[in-house]
């Protein structure tokens, strides 16, 4: 907050002039500091969304519009799976998914393999889902209609 000091002519007999405050509140650094912070979210939000990074296959198909947030299992280029972010083995992926499932087995499941994993691997991670019992599991791609 910024305080200006002015002098005034007063009508006193001296004529000497007297010291009243006028307070005015300076915006401006508040400004600065909200548009840097502005610049700041806007940067890492995108870094934030894809935790572990795979080469997606491409596709023609349209994205499909959802406005849900659905759970992720990775298969990487050399077959490791991760839950999220968590890297975890065929084994354990059912008992997490179940334990962090907020909908049972109605919770929406995307499949993410790179391209360059074996097919295979990619099934028999989805078979282990579907035999679980979850029944909305989704492929995720590259759309060419992104690039």
């Amino acid at each position: 907050m910024a305080v200006s000091l002015s002098t005034r002519a007063s009508a006193t007999k001296g004529g000497r002039g007297t010291r009243q405050p006028m307070s005015e509140i300076n915006v401006t650094p508040f400004v600065d500091v909200m548009l840097v912070l502005l610049i700041i979210f806007m940067v890492t939000a995108p870094l934030l969304a894809v935790g572990v990074p795979v080469n997606l296959p491409d596709t023609s198909a349209p994205p499909l519009q959802s406005s849900e947030e659905a759970l992720t299992v990775t298969i990487g280029a050399s077959g490791e799976i991760y839950l999220q972010e968590t890297l975890v083995t065929i084994e354990e992926l059912v008992p997490r998914l179940l334990a962090i499932a907020d909908e049972g087995y109605e919770e929406r499941i995307y499949v993410r393999g790179d391209k360059d994993v074996d097919y295979g691997a990619v099934m028999k991670v989805m078979g282990r889902v579907s035999d679980a019992g979850f029944s909305r599991i989704g492929l995720v791609t590259d759309s060419d209609l992104q690039k």
